[in-house]
């Protein structure tokens, strides 16, 4: 009898699917005007649809195999404790970059990403800062295995912050300064067309909703995941840093992205490999239960001690 596969991987592979679409349509499809002239109506119905609604379903994807993976992994509870701080800080902060400037700098959003709240900012980005936060700081979690006092958490949190962060420099360039842009910026930037301000402003809205989380877990309730438990999140992370990647390859931005690898795709590899993984914890646990028991003589011991 076959296992049904669970719903987070499903969604999962939706999300990564649709990323992979996404990409050919972005780097081969588009740029070739010949090809699209000469798709038959149904096709070009097809490649309208996802023009307008392919962007906001993989994100759609995402948010939904994060939470049921996280439902799964770490509970309901706990899950809820992440996700709503995540969307709803992530929200105020894009709202109040789109109207002000600030954290971010000044910017707006086109389209392609689905509605637009308040006509601002598309409902599916406080979407993508839940899974993509989500999934960087449960892998950086796991340094709160040597401990989970306040060095420890605030070292996790700012290490999942910067995970974070180091996925935008790679993403901003191709989304926003490529033929098809997704948002743009109304101020010149000093990175490659990226004000640095927007880099503190992710790095304080992921450090913001980390901390929220965090405190309330609590210092015992912290999701310190083994090897296999992070193995969604690490793929979750990596599929979105290498669409970012592949894209801004192909438009040229090679410092943004190897700056992202530095600071993001490394810190992921290395913590996953050095987290120890289930069987060993497993084979821990079972070494001391499985450890004899030997018997002994209560009166034998009362002689020695006397001695």
């Amino acid at each position: 009898m076959r296992r049904a596969i669970p719903a987070q991987w499903i969604n999962l592979g939706m999300h990564l699917v649709s990323m992979v679409f996404g990409l050919f349509g972005l780097i081969f499809v588009l740029p070739n005007t010949e090809f699209i002239e000469s798709l038959s109506e149904t096709g070009l119905q097809v490649f309208s649809w996802g023009m307008q609604n392919g962007g906001a379903s993989y994100m759609i994807f995402g948010a939904i195999a994060a939470f049921l993976y996280g439902k799964q992994t770490i509970g309901l509870k706990r899950t809820l404790a992440f996700c709503i701080p995540a969307i709803g800080l992530s929200v105020s902060s894009e709202l109040l970059g789109t109207s002000t400037g600030f954290p971010f700098g000044a910017y707006a959003y086109l389209s392609g990403l689905g509605y637009k709240i308040a006509d601002l900012v598309p409902f599916t980005i406080p979407l993508s800062w839940f899974y993509m936060g989500f999934s960087a700081f449960l892998v950086s979690a796991t340094l709160m295995r040597f401990g989970t006092g306040w060095g420890y958490r605030i070292a996790a949190i700012a290490l999942g912050a910067l995970m974070l962060t180091s996925w935008d420099f790679v993403l901003d360039p191709a989304m926003s300064q490529t033929p098809y842009p997704f948002w743009e910026w109304h101020q010149a930037g000093e990175f490659y067309g990226m004000p640095y301000q927007n880099f503190f402003g992710w790095f304080g809205t992921g450090s913001l909703f980390m901390t929220v989380a965090s405190l309330i877990w609590g210092k015992d309730n912290q999701p310190i995941l083994n090897r296999q438990q992070i193995t969604f999140p690490a793929i979750m992370y990596a599929g979105n840093f290498m669409f970012a990647l592949i894209l801004s390859f192909n438009a040229g931005f090679y410092v943004p992205a190897l700056l992202g690898i530095v600071v993001g795709a490394l810190p992921l590899v290395v913590l996953y490999l050095t987290t120890p993984n289930g069987e060993d914890d497993n084979a821990i646990a079972n070494s001391a239960a499985n450890m004899p028991v030997v018997a002994v003589d209560a009166s034998k011991v009362e002689t020695i001690a006397t001695r």
